[in-house]
């Protein structure tokens, strides 16, 4: 039986990488984006009987709910989840209205929450299941920049170690991966200066990661924040 994968904001970026690679190693997949060219896209990604496309937003509860029972109708079951969202409002931390650091906390921390209450019946019935949330270096090394995504990508590193805990006795793993600059953003030759592998990771690098923490080869990797960056952050 071919395992199944949900991805979200899947149209573009590390999202569409992952897709491209689960989708060649077999998965069956459903993705979301709020986007209408998530639709476009999985027909790229293979035929209608192994691929289908939700448009909605993580921060919308009856959107995720849709994502769900769509997996469910179209494969029966869910053996993989990767929650992949987009940036938060950037700013210094005091001049960030409220309404800000409220968006920051539905997108990257509260939308995994959601998720992970619909789904995570459904991997228990199975007695498995493999969750990868893609997160950022920054919730190890915050930036001044971004202090809403840096403190709730935090949260997130915290929650995945809780989770983990819970669930490993029902055999469903979470691993959060902290990418530092990847190609799918411009970088400065300053940012490119300060990674001692002298250039950025790739998004392929990053879906082939995902899939390696989604896979039987990683069934003893559970609660972990592994950084992505090229040895850019220094930390023990």
């Amino acid at each position: 039986m071919k395992p199944t994968a949900i991805i979200t904001a899947a149209s573009k970026g590390m999202g569409a990488a992952t897709a491209k690679e689960l989708a060649s190693r077999g998965y069956n997949l459903v993705v979301m984006s709020r986007s209408d060219d998530i639709h476009s896209f999985a027909g790229l990604l293979g035929k209608s009987e192994r691929v289908c496309a939700v448009q909605g937003s993580v921060t919308e509860e009856q959107d995720l709910k849709r994502l769900v029972e769509t997996a469910l109708e179209k494969f029966g079951r869910i053996d993989a989840v990767v929650n992949n969202t987009g940036h938060p409002p950037k700013g210094k931390a005091l001049a960030l209205l409220d309404e800000d650091w409220h968006t920051g906390f539905d997108l990257i921390f509260l939308s995994v929450i959601r998720l992970m209450r619909l789904v995570t019946p459904i991997m228990e019935q199975q007695r498995k299941g493999a969750v990868v949330n893609i997160s950022s270096f920054a919730a190890l090394e915050p930036s001044v920049d971004r202090p809403v995504s840096s403190t709730m990508r935090a949260a997130l590193a915290n929650f995945t170690k809780l989770y983990a805990r819970e669930y490993a006795s029902f055999n469903i793993r979470m691993n959060s991966l902290l990418p530092g600059y990847v190609d799918s953003y411009a970088v400065t030759p300053e940012i490119l200066a300060s990674i001692p592998m002298g250039r950025v990771g790739t998004v392929e690098e990053v879906a082939k990661t995902i899939a390696f923490l989604l896979s039987d080869d990683a069934a003893f990797i559970t609660g972990q924040n592994i950084v992505f960056d090229g040895a850019m952050t220094q930390r023990m």
